[in-house]
């Protein structure tokens, strides 16, 4: 049998461990990363990652036609001691491919997705131009962030990534009860956040979550205009 003592103690090491990372922009940010507090599958319902599945989204941006392609690979790799997936990101524009990224995962003990880095490409004609936004935690000061909370609230705010004036994405959860319906499907009771960088405070998105799905739905709601919606999912 756990004692109450034993619940309160485990409590309060969670509510230590996730200090900084729930709060606005001005809050320090300095998470604490133990490798031992990493280990398994990434399965957190609303950002499951299971190796093998292919999110296929289409979508419309102020530049043209979008095609985004996610592809969780069986490669992992190792950052401040962590084993992180590797998910193959890539995006045409008019059918041109115009940026592939390697993103790096990982789920803590308690459910937390965390995000370690990216390896960024930007492409033209097939030609890589440009390798801005790329950044790996433990590396030049960057640090990982969460991307998605094991139990996420209304009005959480948390950092999704830390690299000084490079990668500062942020965000809210705003709602747990949303119908979303995309190509894919409809779905209810869906995770309603906002995204923004303080790079581009002018900037902002909202993302919609389905449980056991991940991402369905985003589109611009300051800044500019564009959408991108869940057309299939495949397993290999």
């Amino acid at each position: 049998m756990v004692s109450i003592c034993a619940v309160t103690i485990a409590a309060i090491v969670l509510g230590a461990y996730l200090t900084g990372l729930i709060g606005s922009e001005g809050t320090s940010y300095d998470p604490v990363i133990d490798p031992q507090n990493f280990s398994g599958p990434i399965d957190n319902p609303y950002f499951p990652l299971v190796p093998g599945t292919t999110f296929l989204y289409e979508g419309v941006s102020e530049d043209g036609p979008e095609r985004n392609e996610m592809t969780v690979t069986n490669d992992t790799k190792v950052i401040m001691g962590v084993a992180c997936v590797v998910v193959w990101d890539r995006v045409w524009l008019t059918g041109d491919l115009v940026e592939e990224t390697y993103d790096w995962y990982s789920q803590d003990n308690d459910g937390n997705v965390w995000y370690f880095g990216e390896d960024s490409k930007e492409l033209a004609n097939g030609v890589v131009v440009s390798t801005e936004g790329s950044w790996e935690a433990g590396v030049d000061g960057a640090k990982p962030g969460i991307v998605m909370l094991a139990e996420p609230k209304i009005g959480d705010e948390y950092r999704q990534e830390y690299y000084k004036g490079e990668a500062e994405d942020m965000a809210e959860v705003l709602a747990l009860d949303v119908t979303v319906t995309v190509p894919y499907g409809s779905y209810v009771n869906c995770l309603q956040t906002k995204d923004w960088t303080p790079l581009e405070k002018d900037v902002a998105e909202q993302k919609f979550y389905a449980s056991g799905i991940g991402l369905v739905e985003e589109f611009v709601v300051e800044g500019g205009t564009g959408q991108m919606k869940l057309v299939s999912i495949t397993t290999s």
